[in-house]
């Protein structure tokens, strides 16, 4: 078996055969190659030149992608009084007040995919930082999961929002779809991803902002891809 996995690995990374592939034919090329028994999440990285040690070259934000990711994330809100009823209509799968903030400290709970929280919410919401922090969970303004307009921001989760932030090494990853996508679908979604970075170029950022990106899936190769949709991305 394991013979048979180090083959299929070895055969699709011997299918890139180019320094840079067009955005359609990479996904093309990963859904020729593709191996695996279970529909694998399809990957966008980009290598970006910024320092992100200082903080006013942080890429940060969010994007909601026009074809989703093939699955419906799961969504917490901490609130109190009309707008736990909000969230509720908005189709939050978790709702509740500082009851829910005691059971994710007491209990380690992360059953969820994304956390929103109100404004007056985050001075308990705040002492999750140990927990919250390290996956990733914790509420931030800029992302918009602190708000007073809960209904709109589990909609837009739900609808298929995704954050991306460059980690220290100026490597930003983003999940695109699904590798059963129709090809075009992911296009879509890498476009719009890569568009959404552009847009969040930080201005003390210098030289080459986009350095180089990569699309690949979950047990596929990476597929080096050129700059025609940064440089497409930068005309919007």
């Amino acid at each position: 078996m394991a013979k048979k996995a180090s083959k299929n690995i070895a055969k699709a990374r011997a299918a890139v055969t180019q320094p840079a592939y067009h955005l359609q034919d990479a996904v093309s090329l990963l859904q020729k190659v593709k191996y695996a028994k279970f529909d694998e999440t399809v990957d966008l990285t980009l290598r970006l030149g910024v320092d992100t040690r200082h903080a006013d070259q942080m890429v940060r934000g969010t994007v909601v992608l026009p074809h989703g990711l093939g699955k419906t994330k799961t969504v917490a809100v901490i609130a109190t009084g009309d707008r736990q009823k909000d969230a509720q209509e908005a189709g939050a799968d978790f709702v509740g007040g500082e009851e829910m903030v005691d059971k994710i400290q007491k209990e380690n709970w992360t059953d969820f995919d994304a956390l929103i929280a109100t404004p007056d919410m985050m001075r308990v919401v705040g002492r999750l930082g140990k927990v919250l922090g390290p996956k990733g969970l914790m509420p931030n303004p800029k992302t918009g999961t602190v708000t007073m307009d809960v209904a709109a921001a589990v909609k837009e989760i739900k609808a298929g929002k995704v954050e991306f932030r460059a980690d220290k090494t100026s490597l930003v990853h983003v999940p695109v779809g699904k590798l059963s996508f129709d090809s075009q679908k992911l296009v879509d979604n890498a476009t719009t991803v890569v568009t959404a970075i552009v847009r969040a170029k930080p201005s003390a950022a210098k030289g080459k902002y986009i350095k180089s990106m990569t699309l690949s899936s979950t047990m596929g190769p990476g597929v080096p891809l050129d700059q025609a949709v940064a440089d497409a991305a930068g005309k919007h």
